[in-house]
């Protein structure tokens, strides 16, 4: 019986799986290759044949969870973090990745982009930062990438290079980033977070804590019970979560979001958006062309201005009632709320 060789079966090299954060229009939908709209579906995965090349052709999404915002303002816009595989492209100008193939993993809204921006940005900074962890001690660390962190009583940590990070974990605490693209934590009792460089991310998870970012397109995020979140550079987002809790955008096209029992949400910018979807909470849009939403029984304020930015109209309703739709973006026009 001749002995015949076989050849040993291939073996596939696993692909590389990217971790990006994609934004979509209202109904989970965008245009991939800028041509036909595609619908999205979390846990689906779609494949696309051909050459991909960034901004021209693929799916697109990005490393660095607020450089979406370059491409959806977080006004009225839905965000979900992706894996990317396949072929692969590279945009020159920020983290977007083109891909050949992509799976939606999970929705994660406004406030999931911000936590995750505070997250890739402490994860990238150098440990060579100073560390505080006496109480009342201070912490600063002035270089590129550095990270700064007081974990003691009153502590206070400051990140004024680029890239760098700072954190104040101890009661009462305070963490300063004013570094481009810098996040701030303060996770302690009432501390606060203040991220002043552009694309720079602020939380502050502790009860009455205070969150910050001025920066263009900067990220505030307040978890923390009667704590407040204020982001005023362009298409910022502010999100409180904690009860009673405040969120303010003042910046072009902001979102404030608070969805915590009683919270409060402010867009006064330029075609911003508010929304509360807590339990008897108020969301508020007073800038031109803005939009409020609001749950079942949440208080809704908006206001009309003309094109010099007079206010000729304003209105006030409850989600819910008298017409008005529960979950529904409004923005008013001739002095009646109309769906956005």
């Amino acid at each position: 019986m001749d002995k015949r060789s076989r050849k040993a079966p291939v073996k596939a090299e696993p692909q590389e799986v990217f971790i990006g954060y994609k934004g979509f229009d209202k109904d989970l939908a965008c245009h991939p290759d800028g041509g036909e709209r595609v619908q999205y579906k979390v846990g689906e995965t779609l494949e696309l044949e051909g050459d991909i090349k960034a901004c021209k052709r693929g799916f697109h999404a990005c490393e660095y969870p607020l450089d979406v915002f370059n491409y959806y303002p977080p006004a009225g816009s839905r965000f979900a973090l992706v894996e990317q595989s396949g072929q692969i492209s590279r945009h020159e100008q920020d983290s977007k990745v083109a891909s050949s193939k992509i799976k939606v993993s999970a929705e994660i809204g406004l406030p999931g982009i911000i936590k995750a921006a505070i997250e890739y940005t402490f994860s990238r900074a150098k440990p060579e930062g100073e560390t505080a962890t006496g109480d009342r001690g201070a912490a600063s660390a002035t270089g590129d990438r550095g990270a700064a962190s007081a974990t003691g009583y009153r502590g206070a940590a400051s990140a004024t290079g680029d890239q760098g990070a700072a954190s104040a974990t101890g009661d009462r605490g305070a963490a300063s980033a004013t570094g481009d693209r810098g996040a701030a934590s303060a996770t302690g009792d009432r501390g606060a977070a203040s991220a002043t460089g552009d694309q720079g991310a602020a939380s502050a998870t502790g009860d009455r804590g205070a969150a910050s970012a001025t920066g263009d397109r900067g990220a505030a995020s307040a978890t923390g019970d009667q704590g407040a979140a204020s982001a005023t550079g362009y298409r910022g987002a502010a999100s409180a979560t904690g009860y009673r809790g405040a969120a303010s955008a003042t910046g072009d096209r902001g979102a404030a979001s608070a969805t915590g029992d009683r919270g409060a949400a402010s867009a006064t910018g330029y075609r911003g958006a508010a929304s509360a979807t807590g339990y008897r909470g108020a969301a508020m849009a007073c800038g031109y062309e803005g939009k409020a939403m609001g749950s079942d029984g949440n208080a809704l304020f908006l206001a009309e201005r003309d094109d010099d930015y007079k206010v000729i109209a304003v209105w006030a309703g409850i989600a819910g009632r008298d017409g008005i739709k529960a979950d529904t973006w409004y923005t008013l026009r001739g002095g009646k709320p109309v769906e956005a």
